[in-house]
């Protein structure tokens, strides 16, 4: 296993874990704030998705290979996936407890990128060999 699935996987486990604490922390915590509590609950469960999504990568490389377009294309989804659960599930995370970032459009990027890395997941799967 490489340095960057190593990576991956950590980044995927921290990213499980915290996603799992926040489902908590919004159940209790954020009770009397139902809109801070939504935007707790749509982030875990996109950041819980990307990060089984990246372990997902990793396997898949260890099948199709970290070379050619196939290989590629898997780097490109994971570090999509990564910027993806940075912007879009951070972004709401900081809407729920601090309020809007002075940085605008972040949430919509991270949309972007987790779109952007399934498709070059699928880019992958068609470029695969064998």
């Amino acid at each position: 296993m490489g340095v960057i699935d190593r990576i991956w996987i950590v980044f995927a486990a921290l990213n499980g874990a915290i996603a799992v604490g926040t489902g908590a922390y919004a159940s209790h915590a954020l009770a009397a704030q139902p809109q801070a509590q939504e935007w707790f609950r749509i982030a875990g469960q996109y950041q819980m998705a990307h990060a089984l999504a990246l372990v997902l990568l990793v396997v898949l490389r260890g099948r199709i290979g970290s070379g050619g377009m196939g290989g590629l294309a898997l780097r490109i989804a994971g570090w999509l996936f990564v910027a993806g659960i940075l912007l879009f599930c951070g972004t709401l995370y900081a809407l729920g407890t601090v309020g809007p970032l002075p940085v605008p459009m972040t949430a919509p990027a991270g949309g972007w990128s987790f779109m952007l890395g399934w498709l070059a997941l699928a880019v992958a799967a068609l470029r695969a060999r064998g």
